[in-house]
């Protein structure tokens, strides 16, 4: 009978002989007993070879052989050891090694990850996403989209999938990645944005995606990748921002809650912890204007007054240290963004009559900052097409460059939406210093392999 290392302990009366398979996580001899940590996807298992056993004759002259990740199947007698991890072990008849690794590993995989460098650890990717550490984050990261689905469904939001492969950019700020198709240049999508608006044109009304975004920019920073998982969401016959920023503050609450009752061994891990959810819905929500003046005073009052003159990174932390200090918890929803720091299509607070106001022109847009961090970036769209045609000329836009949005000129419902940055949430969540941790493969300026 095959069983995880995990379950050992639940198999141990009445079992009989049983067989766990996995990775040489680490060897240790004493006095004539060969302790193995046998490690699979559940955890880690001890394993126990004494006598004609550790000598390999009962195991086929294979455990004198054993090497550091060598991949093995081992079978024998489950038995408790409070000691032990988990509280029992295997006492090993027979051992088989399946695919012997080599003894010149870059780093040891089962040793403290802090110590070695973040570029090597991705430049040796495929080995460091060995260490039960950095793979519990993508556990983490793997309930994140699990939960943020299934609350949408359950309000009945419909998933789609829109292409990645896109004619132009309509986001602006960010530059495109060009692509080779057939006779012509397209670019890999900034975002699903016109294919979400599209959707809820479509009468679906509410819809989420789980997909990759990319970003041709050339920063080299720990907050940013070149490709990262978007979780999306847009929703018809909304008002304002705030009909958002109630429904994200329940996405987070329910995401916050699953890591906490399925991730408990890796927040302990990292040292972690989620908010509940009431910490999310004491959040405050505050506008541009009041988050400049509140981060000016934070800055004057901690870091020596110099001026802040946006909601930059600086701002980002200054206002959640905020927030954690007069709500007890590090979550900001910033409102009302200027006209100039918004894509054309959002949508100005008092309607279209302030569409051709200045670009100090306050918006129904906002962001949710997260332990020092922008996450979220969301609003109202517009969603008359006569009011976009009126805006272009000040983005620099005409109609051609909007072809998607045509749709509009036959009906669509007052809508908006937002996007949470997959890896940004992953790190915030488990207090990881680069989102690059928090990306399985991660692309920037200078890594496309492995």
């Amino acid at each position: 009978m095959r069983v995880l290392a995990k379950d050992i302990a639940e198999v141990i009366e009445g079992a009989g002989e049983v067989e766990v398979s996995g990775w040489v996580h680490r060897i240790r001899e004493l006095g004539g007993i060969t302790f193995v940590i046998l490690r699979d996807r559940s955890g880690l298992l001890q394993l126990v070879l004494s006598g004609e056993e550790a000598s390999g004759e009962h195991a086929g002259g294979e455990a004198s052989a054993l090497t550091l990740e060598s991949v093995i199947t081992a079978r024998g007698i489950p038995a408790k050891n409070e000691k032990a991890v988990g509280g029992a072990e295997l006492r090993v008849r027979s051992l088989e090694i399946i695919s012997k690794a080599e003894g010149d590993l870059p780093f040891r995989v089962n040793g403290d990850i802090t110590k070695v460098g973040l570029e090597a650890l991705l430049d040796n990717r495929a080995l460091s996403l060995r260490n039960p550490k950095i793979r519990g984050i993508f556990k983490v990261q793997a309930t994140i989209i699990e939960a943020f689905s299934a609350y949408l469904r359950g309000q009945d939001f419909t998933e789609i999938k829109t292409s990645k492969l896109v004619g132009g950019g309509t986001e602006g700020g960010a530059e495109l990645f060009e692509v080779e198709y057939f006779d012509k240049k397209v670019c890999l999508a900034q975002s699903p944005q016109i294919y979400k608006q599209i959707m809820v044109a479509s009468g679906l009304e509410r819809v989420f995606e789980v997909a990759p975004a990319y970003r041709a920019e050339k920063h080299d920073t720990p907050r940013h990748l070149n490709e990262y998982v978007s979780l999306d969401v847009e929703m018809g016959f909304i008002e304002s921002e705030k009909d958002l920023i109630e429904l994200e503050k329940g996405l987070l609450s329910h995401i916050f809650a699953e890591v906490a009752r399925k991730n408990a061994p890796e927040l302990e891990q990292w040292n972690a912890t989620v908010p509940d959810a009431a910490a999310v819905q004491r959040a405050p929500l505050i506008s541009y204007e009041e988050a400049l003046k509140l981060a000016n005073g934070e800055a004057a009052k901690t870091r020596g007054g110099a001026r802040i003159f946006d909601i930059n990174p600086e701002a980002e932390r200054l206002l959640c240290d905020w927030a954690r200090r007069e709500q007890g918890v590090e979550l900001v929803f910033v409102n009302e963004f200027p006209r100039r720091y918004r894509p054309f299509y959002t949508y100005p607070r008092g309607g279209r009559s302030e569409e051709a106001g200045e670009g100090a022109a306050s918006t129904m847009s906002f962001d949710a900052l997260f332990r020092g961090l922008e996450i979220t970036t969301g609003g109202r769209r517009q969603h008359d097409y006569r009011a976009l045609l009126e805006v272009l000329p000040k983005f620099g836009l005409k109609e051609a460059d909007i072809a998607g949005y045509r749709v509009f000129k036959y009906g669509c419902p007052p809508h908006g939406g937002f996007a949470i940055g997959c890896e940004r949430l992953t790190q915030k969540i488990l207090g990881l210093t680069n989102v690059k941790e928090a990306s399985l493969f991660p692309r920037d300026r200078k890594r496309i392999t492995p």
